[in-house]
């Protein structure tokens, strides 16, 4: 019966997207700078209670508000939740601490689950199982500032329509406990641009649409998904890239680099190419009257610091141009912030990357706190 009604409330929400309006106009002005929260309830250190709850101290939470951020997408792994039972109810209670933590001090709060092992193309069942769960918990939080997102990075490789039915499927299914939230969805092929183009919206008003970039991988993640290249090479590529000038820079005497330094040069990557990328996402979303969001951008601490603040500079900037918010990957990981973990009682936000991001460096704790940071965390 719960199959049935979650399959008719579905096909009740892929009708008529292009009629629909967008979400709330203040929640899409929170949702524009934001930054994620990579390893709070994510392959944590430890599962201590104490020590989870006290991950991130409110001093590191208000700077985060006082620089100019004005969300977190808080990464949730299901198995941290979840057991042979369902939710658990101590970890359902520290999951609604950290939300109610983050949005005292004046920030939205994406609350993105991000499976270890799930394998959702050949049995769905965890993530509705996940939501059933779930949802009912968030619905005590501010509608305002909390935004449920269906899933991180789904795959479902060549089958846009198989993950678009899955999708509707669960967005009604939050919709059921949470019908005031705003919804984050997503496209296949790990989140990308190409999973957005091919995804068919939904029509429900109170949505918004999210894409993850990378590209060119060779240079933000020096070509982690190809073991056994020299990175210190592809580490001093420059951006912009161009044949002439980067070629030379990332000499490499291993040819399989050096064919691949060869092959990424070649494509020219430039602020050009990324604001033609993102022109494309923005077109998609006022084709079908969507908001969007850049859930995840970032780049690696190892590439050189010119090319890295310059690829993250025009990534924003070509973001900004759709009229597209953006989360930076992440605050506790290697491809943003890279504060340690567990970290510190006040962590140091690198002043050159806020500079990339277009925020000032987090003032003195002297310094009169943003009066979003004032506001209740109740609805």
């Amino acid at each position: 019966m719960i199959c049935r009604l979650l399959l008719m409330c579905a096909l009740s929400l892929a009708i008529c997207p292009q009629a629909q309006a967008m979400p709330p106009p203040d929640r899409l002005a929170l949702l524009r700078h934001g930054v994620n929260l990579t390893n709070w309830l994510r392959y944590p250190t430890t599962l201590d209670p104490a020590s989870l709850r006290a991950y991130l101290s409110d001093t590191a939470i208000t700077d985060l508000r006082r620089a100019g951020f004005g969300f977190v997408r808080l990464a949730v792994q299901p198995e941290i939740l979840m057991d042979q039972g369902g939710l658990r109810p101590d970890r359902a209670d520290l999951l609604l601490s950290v939300i109610h933590r983050l949005q005292r001090a004046g920030l939205g709060v994406v609350i993105a689950p991000h499976p270890s092992a799930w394998h959702l193309e050949s049995d769905p069942a965890a993530l509705t199982q996940f939501w059933y769960a779930v949802a009912p918990v968030l619905a005590g939080t501010d509608p305002r500032r909390t935004f449920p997102e269906v899933l991180n990075e789904p795959v479902f490789p060549q089958d846009p329509a198989g993950w678009g039915a899955l999708q509707a499927a669960v967005a009604a299914q939050i919709r059921a406990a949470l019908p005031g939230h705003t919804i984050i969805l997503t496209g296949q092929d790990w989140g990308s641009l190409s999973g957005l183009l091919a995804l068919r919206p939904i029509a429900d008003p109170n949505v918004v649409y999210s894409l993850h970039f990378y590209d060119p991988a060779e240079l933000t993640a020096l070509a982690a998904y190809r073991p056994g290249l020299d990175t210190a090479a592809l580490a001093r590529l420059p951006f912009p890239m161009n044949p002439q000038a980067c070629a030379p820079m990332a000499a490499t005497t291993d040819p399989a680099t050096a064919a691949l330094i060869r092959f990424v040069c070649a494509m020219a990557w430039d602020s050009g190419k990324l604001h033609a990328a993102f022109a494309q996402a923005g077109a998609w979303g006022r084709s079908n009257h969507a908001a969007l969001l850049l859930g995840e951008f970032g780049a690696t601490i190892r590439l050189n610091p010119a090319a890295r603040l310059a690829w993250l500079t025009d990534v924003r900037i070509a973001a900004e141009h759709e009229g597209i918010g953006w989360a930076l990957w992440g605050y506790d990981d290697g491809m943003g912030f890279g504060i340690p973990r567990p970290p510190p009682a006040r962590p140091v936000l690198n002043p050159d990357l806020l500079r990339a991001l277009g925020l000032a460096a987090a003032p003195s704790r002297d310094e009169p706190v943003p009066a979003a940071v004032h506001q209740r965390s109740g609805p």
